[in-house]
C-alpha cells in the first residue's frame, strides 16, 4: 500500500469514526492525454454528483445509492469507475452488518495541462536541489524564507538565509542579492554533453504582490553570467495550486515556470535566444560540481527582486532543477539516478508580452 493510500485511509477512518469531514488538499495533476480517463469519469451528470457529494463528506455505497435513489449495484458500479479514475478512494471497514466500502475524495483541485510533457530520456540526467540548499547568499530586505509550516527565521533579516532549518525553505525572496547553489556532477566525461537546462519557478518581489513589478533576474553558471531576463511582476491575489492555506492570498502565491539552457550554440531561456555564452565558456571540467547563482544586480534596471519556489509553493510541483543532455545513451550507475521528473505547465495568463529578455555577451 502506497505512502498516499495509507495516510488517506487512516483519514477516511477517523472521519468514520468521528464523523467529521475528510480535509480536503490534494491537487491532482495531469497532462492532457492522461486526462482522458478523467474525463471519461466525470462525462455523466451522475457521476459528477456523487463526486461532488464526496467531496462534502465520506459515504458508504449504500448511502450513495440511497441519496441517489438508485440501485446499489448501479451505485457501486459509478464508484469504481470514480475509483479508477483516481478521482476517489475507498476501504473496507467494518459496519452495522458485516463490512462497508466507505468512499471518499480528497482532491481539491483537478488542473490539466495542455502542454505534454517531454519523455524522459536515457541520454539525460535531472537533479532537484531544494532551493534552501544554497551554499552562499547575498540579500538585501526585503527578504525571508519560509517553509511548508511557518516562517523560518525573521521577515527582513539577511541572518535568517544562515539558519539551519533553511534547508527546509519551500519559498525565498530578497530585494536584490543573489542565492547561490553546486550541483553534483554525475556525468564523468563534460565533452559529450549536448546542453544543460535549469528550470526553476521563479518571479518579482514587490511589496505583498503587484503583477506589474518587472524584475532583472540574473542567471550565472560557474561565475559566467549566462544573461538575464526581466520578471514581469509578482503574482498572488488568488491561492497557488500548492501554496499552504496558511500563507495569506495577499502575499506572493506563485511564479512563472522558466527555463534556462546552455547549448554549444549559444544560451536560451524558453528557446529564445538569451546570449551568446555556450557550454565550452562555463569550464566544467575545472570544478568537482557545477556552481549555479542566481540573483538581481544591485544596479541592474529593474531592481524588482526575486521569489524563488520549492516544490510545496506556487503552481509546480519541482524544486530547482538541473537536466543535463549527452549524446550517447549513459549506462545506469548509482551516480546517475534520477531525482525528478520534470513536470513542464503553461505559464499562467499573466500577459507575457510584458516579460523582455536582454542579451549579454559572452
Amino acid at each position: 500500500m502506497s505512502v498516499l493510500l495509507e495516510r488517506v485511509t487512516h483519514m477516511i477512518r477517523v472521519a468514520l469514526d468521528s464523523a467529521q469531514e475528510i480535509p480536503v488538499n490534494r491537487v491532482l495533476t495531469l497532462n492532457i492525454i492522461d486526462s482522458l480517463a478523467v474525463a471519461r469519469a466525470l462525462s455523466t451528470q451522475m457521476r459528477l454528483d456523487m463526486f461532488l457529494q464526496l467531496l462534502e463528506r465520506p459515504m458508504n455505497v449504500g448511502e450513495v445509492a440511497e441519496k441517489f435513489g438508485i440501485p446499489v449495484s448501479t451505485a457501486a458500479s459509478n464508484i469504481n469507475r470514480l475509483e479508477d479514475a483516481g478521482l476517489i478512494l475507498t476501504e473496507m471497514v467494518p459496519g452495522s452488518r458485516g463490512t462497508q466500502k466507505l468512499c471518499a475524495t480528497v482532491i481539491s483541485r483537478i488542473v490539466i495541462d495542455t502542454v505534454v510533457p517531454p519523455e524522459t530520456r536515457a541520454d539525460s540526467i535531472d537533479i532537484a536541489m531544494p532551493i534552501g540548499q544554497f551554499v552562499d547568499c547575498r540579500v538585501v530586505p526585503t527578504c525571508g524564507l519560509v517553509g511548508s509550516n511557518g516562517i523560518i527565521g525573521e521577515l527582513d533579516d539577511p541572518g535568517a538565509f544562515y539558519e539551519p532549518e533553511r534547508a527546509q525553505a519551500q519559498l525565498l525572496w530578497f530585494r536584490s542579492g543573489y542565492v547561490e547553489y553546486r550541483f553534483p556532477k554525475r556525468i564523468r566525461s563534460w565533452e559529450a554533453l549536448e546542453s544543460l537546462e535549469l528550470s526553476m519557478e521563479i518571479c518579482s518581489e514587490a511589496p505583498l504582490y503587484n503583477a506589474n513589478w518587472p524584475s532583472d533576474i540574473t542567471l550565472w553558471i560557474n561565475q559566467v553570467e549566462v544573461g538575464t531576463w526581466t520578471s514581469p511582476g509578482d503574482f498572488g491575489g488568488e491561492k497557488g495550486y500548492l501554496t499552504p492555506d496558511w500563507w495569506g492570498i495577499h502575499q506572493t502565491q506563485f511564479g512563472l515556470l522558466k527555463t534556462w539552457k546552455v547549448t554549444r550554440a549559444g544560451s536560451y531561456i524558453d528557446g529564445r535566444m538569451l546570449s551568446e555564452v555556450h557550454l565550452e565558456d562555463l569550464h566544467l571540467d575545472s570544478f568537482p560540481f557545477v556552481t549555479v547563482r542566481i540573483g538581481v544586480k544591485p544596479d541592474a534596471v529593474n531592481e524588482g527582486g526575486m521569489n524563488l519556489f520549492g516544490k510545496g509553493f506556487g503552481n509546480y510541483p519541482a524544486d530547482l532543477v538541473m537536466r543535463l543532455l549527452v549524446r550517447e545513451p549513459l549506462h545506469a550507475t548509482a551516480d546517475s539516478t534520477v531525482d525528478i521528473g520534470l513536470l513542464p505547465k503553461p505559464e499562467h495568463t499573466t500577459d507575457d508580452s510584458r516579460e523582455r529578455v536582454d542579451r549579454t555577451s559572452s
